[in-house]
């Protein structure tokens, strides 16, 4: 260790890997129709080197049209006009199936209130049957009490 304390760090040294030169294999010569020769054009780089290329010509913008005969704020109002009436038509089916499935329900309710108080009202006074539970004479039970004096 050192006499600090602190220990000592290995010491990485790199060194650039030069790069081979560059070869330049001269391109085939393209023949070109007469009149057609692009313009040829030369750019000295900062390094001192220079760079001969065609000129590419800038772009041209297109021709403008005329405009059409609609305009395009008619045709978006037309459009959302059109999307309106789809969107309310389908509003209407919705609110009248709604309609028609609570008219649907309410009417199973109804079925199902006169089926059960039938079954009811049935079992309430068909006299035949069998009958559980205890039969209590009232009429002898009062005549004892009244007989009862205390």
């Amino acid at each position: 260790m050192h006499p600090d304390h602190t220990p000592q760090r290995a010491v990485e040294i790199h060194h650039p890997t030069p790069l081979p030169p560059v070869t330049v294999t001269p391109t085939p010569v393209v023949p070109v129709q007469p009149g057609t020769v692009p313009t040829v054009a030369s750019i000295v780089l900062p390094d001192g080197r220079v760079v001969t290329g065609y000129a590419i010509d800038a772009a041209r913008p297109e021709p403008v049209t005329a405009k059409p005969a609609v305009s395009r704020t008619a045709v978006n109002v037309a459009l959302g006009g059109v999307g309106f009436l789809a969107v309310c038509g389908g509003l209407l089916l919705l609110t009248s199936f709604i309609a028609a499935l609570t008219a649907f329900i309410g009417q199973l309710i109804i079925l199902a209130a006169v089926i059960f108080g039938g079954w009811i009202a049935v079992q309430v006074l068909s006299g035949s049957g069998h009958k559980s539970g205890t039969t209590v004479n009232i009429r002898r039970a009062v005549i004892k009490r009244s007989h009862f004096h205390g």
